[in-house]
């Protein structure tokens, strides 16, 4: 029966999910909340794992909660359950795109997705930073790690290992 959960709900974010591998966290945090397969902890993990994973964040994301769900088969259902509806989207898309990509209704439609999935995405980013307001570390290393993008505008991935490295050796030193 897991099985089929895994299927369908990682099928549905790969269906419903616009605007990148990030706005799969959205769902990701309903399966934590419907099923709890996974803590929201872990979710956050996941995240951080599937940003400096190399590969789609949201295809490496369906992997890890698909293993610590149901092992090495739910992280392939998971996977290949959530690129399905985009490889089925894609090749039904590419057929009928040239009659349409000038439509009113279809730039529209776009359009109004982007600023849905960046709300969704704050809502999420909410909710993740409220699970850990009691880390007084995590903030100050989130607070300072914003206020260097600000002043300097690097690759994403510079700021990923910023924070991976100074986590690992505020383990290690063990504050």
């Amino acid at each position: 029966m897991i099985y089929l959960l895994l299927i369908y709900e990682f099928f549905k974010i790969g269906l419903f999910s616009f605007g990148g591998g990030y706005a799969t966290i959205p769902f990701l945090y309903h399966i934590s909340e419907v099923y709890h397969w996974y803590t929201l902890n872990d979710l956050t993990n996941m995240v951080a794992i599937a940003s400096i994973t190399p590969g789609p964040v949201g295809i490496n994301a369906a992997t890890f909660a698909g293993l610590k769900t149901a092992g090495i088969l739910g992280s392939a259902l998971a996977t290949t359950s959530e690129m399905l509806p985009s490889f089925i989207l894609v090749i039904i898309v590419s057929k009928i795109l040239k009659k349409f990509s000038e439509n009113f209704f279809v730039k529209s439609a776009i359009e109004t997705l982007k600023p849905i999935s960046c709300a969704l995405l704050l809502f999420v980013s909410a909710g993740l930073l409220k699970s850990h307001i009691a880390d007084i570390k995590a903030l100050i290393l989130l607070a300072v790690l914003i206020l260097i993008s600000w002043k300097s505008k690097k690759d994403p991935l510079f700021y990923l290992v910023i924070a991976g490295v100074t986590g690992v050796i505020l383990k290690l030193a063990g504050i």
